[in-house]
Order: structure tokens, then C-alpha cells, then sequence
């Protein structure tokens, strides 16, 4: 699946004396999760559709250092993020996309204070992006009909207020998009936030995966949309907490997109 796909890494660009439009930071969980491998390729896809001149750092990429300034860890964050920094300013990268909203917000808002300035986007804002520049036309009918509501991540929502790109994207795949009561602003976390994807959860009554899928199934979807793979793992298992594996799916913004284009 993966042969067909073209990546290539910034060592690749710099051996040819070029510069990416974009660089791609796939993040930990697009490297090494399988499930949200799915989501880095169905965004390689739609790159290579709208024949987007990207880059990968590979091997070379690192943990942003988000989950280690959550969880308390300080002197880590800094260590990890002055690597990473020395590496982007070494290759003069501009311009970075990432499909995880912790990379983007830790990227976007805490490099910069340790000398990385650099344009930071999230997926559903670039993709946005190249159907209104016209490279990227969506004009699958495979959702049509089918009830959509989007959870948004917490990094994404409220922390960085992008609400209206993951949403004028779904709209281009001609399903119904459904709100849940808490959405945008009140949208409710997920669960995994802050380091939490990695620990148990405390006692109580209910985990709040479970509560936010709730939150979802009251719209009646056939679809749950994200737009993070920790969002997306939390809603998967909330589903299965719920026993409606076999009637609603979870996806992430790129395989809807993807998916509608038949890639």
C-alpha cells in the first residue's frame, strides 16, 4: 500500500538543492501508531493529489516534546525542542503541517520562545487551503446522506479557536454535518490530553471518552469526524464502551476527504 506513495524526506531535497512547499511533521503517533499510520497516509494521498512538493524530515524527526511539558518534565521539552529547532532553522523550513493538534500547538505557540518561528498549520487549515486555491477538488458522492458531527480536539479548538476549517472541509464531502451540544467552545475533551492518553484513568464514574462519545451519539451519526489521532484512538474505544462498532466509525478529517475522492 505504502510503494505507491510518494514521500520524501528534506535530506532528498537538500541533496537537490530544492525547498518543499510544506514540511509534513507526521508526529509520534502518525509514525508508530497503526491506526493513525491511516491518517498520515490518507494525507500523503491527498498531497500527492493536489501535487503538493513535500517533505518529510524521517528518521530525523523527533518528539515535539509536548507529552513531556504536560506530564511535569521541564528540562525534557526544552532538550527535545532545541534539537528539533536546530534541525528546522539548519533545512530553513517555513512552513509546517501536521495532523496532530498537540504538534501544532506546541510547534505554533512554544517554539517560537526558543528561537523556532515558523508559518504552523493544521491539517484541515491547509487542506482548506488547497480547495480554495483549486488544487484540490473534492467531488466525491460516497457520504452523501450520511450524518457526520465533528468532535474538536481541545488543542485545536479551544486552545488555538480553529473551528470553522474542519468543518468547511467536511461540507465539501456532502454528508450532513450534525453539532453536538458542546461543540467549538464547550466542546468537551476527549480524554488524552495533557499526558492523560498515557496513564490510567483516576477513579469516578464514568471515563471521559465514554462521556464525550455519548456527547456524540446523541446527534444520531453514522460517522464521529477528528481531527487528532488521540481524539480519534479515545472516540474508537468510547464507541466499542458504547457497543456501536457495527452502526457509527470513527475517521479523521483526511480519510473522509480521501475517501471521497476515491484515493
Amino acid at each position: 500500500m505504502s510503494e505507491q506513495l510518494k514521500v520524501k524526506t528534506m535530506q532528498e531535497f537538500m541533496a537537490e538543492g530544492k525547498q518543499p512547499e510544506i514540511l509534513f511533521w507526521v508526529g509520534s503517533a502518525g509514525s508508530y501508531d497503526d491506526r493513525a499510520k491511516k491518517i498520515s497516509r490518507a494525507f500523503v494521498k491527498l498531497l500527492n493529489s493536489a501535487n503538493v512538493d513535500f517533505a518529510v524530515l524521517g528518521s530525523e524527526e523527533s518528539s515535539t516534546g509536548d507529552v513531556a511539558k504536560r506530564a511535569g518534565n521541564e528540562f525534557l521539552f526544552q532538550m527535545q525542542a532545541m534539537m528539533n529547532i536546530e534541525l528546522l532553522n539548519g533545512y530553513e523550513i517555513k512552513r509546517i503541517v501536521t495532523c496532530d493538534p498537540h504538534s501544532f500547538n506546541t510547534l505554533k505557540n512554544e517554539y517560537p520562545g526558543l528561537g523556532g518561528n515558523y508559518d504552523v498549520l493544521h491539517h484541515t487549515q491547509y487542506l482548506k487551503e488547497l480547495i480554495d486555491q483549486g488544487r484540490l477538488s473534492i467531488s466525491g458522492e460516497g457520504y452523501r446522506g450520511k450524518r457526520i458531527t465533528f468532535h474538536d480536539p481541545c488543542y485545536l479548538g479551544r486552545a488555538n479557536s480553529v473551528f470553522d476549517a474542519p468543518r468547511n472541509v467536511l461540507a465539501k464531502t456532502n454528508a450532513e454535518l450534525v453539532e453536538m451540544k458542546r461543540h467549538k467552545k464547550t466542546a468537551l475533551c476527549c480524554g488524552a490530553g495533557g499526558a492523560q492518553m498515557f496513564k490510567e484513568p483516576e477513579k469516578g464514574d464514568m471515563d471521559i471518552n465514554v462521556l464525550r462519545t455519548k456527547d456524540a451519539l446523541e446527534t444520531s451519526p453514522d460517522i464521529i469526524a477528528t481531527g487528532c489521532p488521540y481524539c480519534n484512538t479515545m472516540m474508537t474505544d468510547g464507541i466499542k464502551a458504547h457497543e456501536k462498532e457495527d452502526s457509527v466509525t470513527v475517521l479523521d478529517v483526511a480519510e473522509l476527504l480521501a475517501n471521497s475522492q476515491g484515493l
